[in-house]
Parts: C-alpha cells; sequence; structure tokens
C-alpha cells in the first residue's frame, strides 16, 4: 500500500533586514515538514505571495519600505489569503491591536527560540494561531470589541470548553481528540464561538478570553 505523504508547509519571511529573513529562512528549512519558499521585502510581499502561494507568511510589524500593518492587510484581502503572523519587539505594543483588528494570525517575538519558532508556524499552518505569553499578557487591553465576561456568557457549555482549548493552542484535530468529536463538530463549534464572541480569528477568541481570565495563553509558544 503506498504511504501517503503530506506536503511540507509553505512559508514566506517579509522583513526588511537580509540577516533577519536569511536567519529564520534557515530555521525554518531545517524542519522536514515546512519549506520556506520566498522571503522579501514588504514592498514586494504581496506581488510575491499571489506569484508563491504560501500557506504561511511571516511579517515584520515596522519596515522602511512598506508598513507591516498595510501588507498585513494587503495580504488578507487577498483570494485565498495566507495564515499571517506579525514579528514584533517589545517596543512594538501600539501596533499589535491595531495589527489583531486586521486580522493577524498570531505574533512572534523577534527572539523567539528556534524550537518554538518551528511550532509556532506549524500550529499557524493549521488555522490554530500562535502568541507567546508575554504578548499576550500586553494584547489583554487592546482592541476586542465587547466586554469579555457578557461575551462569553453567551457561549454553550461545550463552546466554552472548545474556546479554553482555543486559548491552550490547540487545533481542530487535537479539540476533536481530547473532546471526543467529529473534525466537522468542532469546525462548527469554532465556527459559533467567533460568532457569538464577535471576532474574526481565533487569536482574536482566544485573547478576548484571557482578559476574562480564562486559560493562560493562545497558541504553543510560551
Amino acid at each position: 500500500m503506498p504511504v501517503h505523504v503530506c506536503p511540507a508547509l509553505r512559508v514566506m519571511v517579509v522583513d526588511d533586514e537580509e540577516l533577519l529573513r536569511s536567519g529564520l529562512s534557515d530555521i525554518l528549512d531545517t524542519a522536514p515538514d515546512l519549506r520556506v519558499v520566498g522571503a522579501c521585502r514588504g514592498g514586494e510581499a504581496v506581488e510575491l505571495t499571489h506569484m508563491l502561494r504560501p500557506d504561511v507568511v511571516l511579517v515584520d510589524v515596522r519596515m522602511p519600505d512598506v508598513d507591516g500593518l498595510s501588507v498585513l492587510s494587503d495580504l488578507r484581502r487577498l483570494p485565498q489569503p495566507p495564515q499571517v503572523a506579525m514579528l514584533t519587539t517589545f517596543d512594538t505594543d501600539a501596533y499589535l491591536g491595531e495589527a489583531l483588528r486586521r486580522g493577524a494570525a498570531g505574533f512572534l517575538l523577534k527572539d523567539t527560540s528556534p524550537a518554538d519558532l518551528v511550532n509556532a508556524v506549524r500550529a499557524l499552518g493549521t488555522g490554530s494561531g500562535c502568541l507567546s505569553l508575554p504578548l499576550a499578557r500586553r494584547l489583554r487591553e487592546y482592541g476586542i470589541p465587547d466586554p469579555a465576561n457578557a461575551a462569553l456568557d453567551r457561549l454553550s457549555a461545550r463552546e466554552r470548553e472548545v474556546l479554553e482549548l482555543l486559548v491552550d493552542g490547540l487545533s481542530n484535530a487535537d479539540i476533536g481528540h481530547q473532546l471526543h468529536l467529529s473534525m466537522g463538530t468542532v469546525k462548527d463549534h469554532v465556527r459559533s464561538v467567533l460568532t457569538k464572541l464577535r471576532v474574526n480569528n481565533r487569536v482574536q477568541a482566544a485573547v478576548l478570553a484571557i482578559r476574562a481570565g480564562l486559560g493562560s495563553a493562545p497558541g504553543r509558544v510560551r
């Protein structure tokens, strides 16, 4: 019987610093299930994404040639947008809330360890999002509509269980395994959670949950 091999996750790195682009690309290329298909400056990001069709794009928040938030918005408007995570440092807190509102699927500190970087990109590829614990603490004060506790009251008991696992960074498959649910049922619950919380993605839902004291931090990056 032939063995089915899953294709490698296609990744692109967008940063104005060539050294950082090269370093991140080298780290990610060491993982057998990841493949860096492109690395570029911000001004080239949209065209290259359209050509190369990466699954995940890592974008520096602040770049001299083009604003990282603008790149994020442009990428999210593509017909088949990739999962976009923002590369940031602790001095860019003011950008995080806006990136969250524009649909960022995750946030990574530039000094994230190689192992955590690889795991974060894998989580992004599954749609789970990623968020480091230090950044999660800072994001609590930014840009989530509706008071957190009131929003959580809209959820059923099962939806709340699913949200707790989203906060822990579990993929749909992991959630289904833990709660003994089919993949389709998990997807329905996740969709319902996002709708009831009035957020656009899993990271926004997880941040709202953290603000309400539910769980520790979304994503597998700590």
